[in-house]
Parts: structure tokens; C-alpha cells; sequence
């Protein structure tokens, strides 16, 4: 098992940026595949993007697609979400997720894929 804590969150204009950080306890997080995922409130939890434990494999949302950039450094065990051109529909919690699934290169979008979750950043997007 491995503990997560996610950073970075915060408060930003529309069309801005964050980065956000996850930051693994153990040394097994290069193990596993990670993902990130929201919750807006009243919503269900969604998937926003994925990485596969070697880095050769990466999935997004639509709705993040071509603004938001998953990546992680398994030395330093951390994976990062890269969030641009930021939109008030972006406003939720984010939740970074492990997934005991190891398979090389290969990524889950799935939500029930992840057994490890931290507790999440609060992402505000204002207009």
C-alpha cells in the first residue's frame, strides 16, 4: 500500500494555470499506475487523466484533453497534473489514485481500477 498527498491546489482566473503535486510515501509507487480524478459537489467522482507505471502510456478526459498534462518522476515518487487554459467547469476537488494493477505500460481510466486515493486538492476556477 502506498499514502498519497496531493498539493497545489488553490485559487485561479479562468484561463490561468496550476500544477498540481502528488507525493508518495513508499518506494513502491513506481510500481504503480496513477491517475488523477475531480469531484465537483453534487457530482460524481471523474476521471481526468492517467499514467501508466513506466511513463510509456498517458490517457485524458475530453473535456481536459489538450489542457491538461499528466507526468511523474519515479524517482523523486511524485506525479504531476499540468493544468492550463483553466475554465470554471474545472472547479472540484482532485484526487490523485494508485492502482495496484501493475501491467508496464499500461494506464486505467477506470475508477474502480484504484485501491489508493489521497484526500484530495480543492481547485477554484473564477471567471
Amino acid at each position: 500500500q502506498v499514502q498519497l498527498v496531493e498539493s497545489g491546489g488553490g485559487l485561479v482566473q479562468a484561463g490561468g494555470s496550476l500544477r498540481l503535486s502528488c507525493a508518495a510515501s513508499e518506494r513502491s509507487f513506481s510500481w504503480y499506475p496513477m491517475g488523477w480524478f475531480r469531484q465537483a459537489p453534487g457530482k460524481e467522482r471523474e476521471f481526468v487523466a492517467a499514467i501508466s507505471s513506466s511513463d510509456g502510456g498517458r490517457a485524458y478526459a475530453d473535456s481536459v484533453k489538450g489542457r491538461f498534462a499528466i507526468s511523474r518522476d519515479n524517482v523523486e515518487n511524485t506525479v504531476s497534473l499540468q493544468m492550463n487554459s483553466l475554465k470554471p467547469e474545472d472547479t472540484a476537488v482532485y484526487y490523485c489514485a494508485a492502482s495496484p494493477r501493475y501491467s508496464g505500460n499500461s494506464y486505467y481510466t477506470g475508477l474502480n481500477e484504484y485501491a489508493y486515493w489521497g484526500q484530495g486538492t480543492q481547485v477554484t476556477v473564477s471567471s
